[in-house]
């Protein structure tokens, strides 16, 4: 078992290695100027567009759409990553996070774009979109023999990643954040998560949506205020706290109590892998929530969907590095969610049982977007019987996620994670003329 482990160690390193990271990157300025910065020139519109009533063919409202998409990507990455790109990389990690959240908006616009652009209903009636349909239905138009491998290959990365990164890990993520802090038998928490979370799929992605869009904005709120109120009351080691993370970016960082010190290399790497690991910006994976959304307009979509990146990144995951590095905590020798619980704690009383109970509220609501990945996922492969199988094995998964040691698991899912860009890369490069042409000739139409 220790040799499979270390091979999938091996490859879990290559595949979030330099090559990977660089062709998510890349992509996303290729995007970005592509699409002639619409992504950054129209975020006033974005927000606009994502609280305005909805119209045109789907199952659930655009915001609702956004909601579970964020549902799924803020979670862990915007409080144990934060603090571990810090503790690789140094304070400049974040500078790196910001700049690959800011591209990867062009990617998630355009993830959203094509979800829509070639989305399909199903024999129930369900709006259900996603790479694995954009390969087959876009790329599938030039390269057929292509998309039929593509299309597959995505769907069975997103089926089985979605048991380790969105099943598994979150229910240990929420079973051990109440153990630590409350008490809480993580048999008793497994349990309850299990109930929960069968009651929530039952509904489907109404369902889904209708709780996320609960949650998700109340545990924004609550994490992003607390962490603001730290900044305000020690507001003067802010300027300071900025300057280090600018000139960390470009310099290398010395060594100082337990951090180990970092190189500007170090400082992009991590910053780079905990940004993707946060937004998914490439994954692929939000477009699946936003296939559903109530429109009959990509281009709308694309702007909702590129919120994603920019809120779970430039807005949560800034406001847990500010903390880290104006509290000091980070040249502790503390890593992950320890980190960012240290530093909210140095800043106000209870500030750690907050970070924990927002680490429970994240994994929670991230385990229900995973869920619905999953499902589109299997539906794709196997048909609309698939589904009552998955939800009721998910459910049933849960509470194993939240009593057993998960180190391979979370090892082995994250790999899948990775794979997913893949494909997931070459159907945007190959479709990236469409989303140029539809995204031109929306502007040149609203002018």
């Amino acid at each position: 078992m220790q040799a499979v482990h270390d091979f999938v160690e091996m490859i879990d390193g290559y595949l979030w290695g330099p090559v990977m990271l660089g062709a998510l990157a890349l992509t996303g300025v290729f995007l970005t100027i592509g699409l002639r910065f619409i992504p950054w020139r129209k975020l006033p519109v974005a927000f606009r567009l994502a609280v305005q009533p909805s119209k045109g063919a789907g199952d659930i409202s655009p915001f609702q759409a956004l909601m579970t998409a964020l549902a799924a990507t803020v979670g862990t990455g915007n409080i144990a990553g934060v603090a571990t790109a810090i503790y690789f990389g140094g304070p400049g990690a974040l500078f790196y996070m910001w700049v690959i959240a800011l591209i990867g908006m062009a990617t998630k616009y355009s993830e959203a774009v094509c979800a829509v652009a070639y989305r399909e209903v199903d024999e129930l009636g369900n709006h259900v979109g996603g790479p694995m349909y954009y390969i087959k239905n876009g790329v599938g138009a030039k390269f057929p023999k292509v998309a039929l491998v593509l299309a597959p290959a995505f769907a069975i990365f997103t089926a089985f990643a979605g048991f380790g990164i969105g099943n598994g890990v979150q229910a240990n993520s929420v079973a051990l954040a109440l153990k630590d802090n409350f008490a809480v038998p993580v048999e008793l928490t497994g349990f309850i998560l299990m109930v929960i979370v069968g009651l929530v799929l039952i509904g489907g992605i109404r369902r889904i949506a209708e709780v996320a869009s609960a949650l998700v904005p109340s545990m924004i709120v609550l994490y992003l205020g607390t962490g603001i109120v730290i900044l305000a009351m020690n507001y003067e080691a802010v300027p300071g706290a900025i300057a280090l993370i600018f000139h960390s970016a470009f310099n290398p960082v010395a060594a100082e109590g337990g951090f180990l010190g970092a190189t500007v290399m170090l400082a992009i790497r991590w910053g780079f892998a905990r940004g993707i690991f946060s937004n998914e910006a490439g994954l692929g994976s939000a477009a699946i929530a936003h296939a559903a959304a109530k429109t009959d307009d990509p281009i709308q979509q694309g702007l909702v969907g590129m919120l994603g990146t920019f809120i779970d990144t430039i807005i949560v995951c800034t406001i847990t590095g500010l903390v880290i590095v104006t509290s000091g905590v980070w040249t502790s020798g503390a890593n992950g969610a320890v980190m960012t619980s240290t530093a909210f704690d140095a800043g106000i009383p209870y500030g750690g049982v907050i970070v924990a109970v927002s680490l429970a509220l994240f994994a929670f609501t991230t385990l229900l977007g995973w869920s619905y990945y999953g499902e589109r996922a299997v539906e794709f492969l196997f048909g609309v019987k698939a589904i009552v199988p998955y939800r009721v094995i998910w459910v049933l998964a849960v509470p194993v996620g939240a009593t057993v040691s998960l180190d391979f698991i979370w090892l082995l899912a994250d790999a899948l994670n990775a794979m997913m860009a893949i494909p997931n890369l070459i159907a945007l490069l190959i479709l990236s003329p469409a989303i140029f042409a539809m995204t031109r000739n929306y502007w040149a139409k609203d002018k």
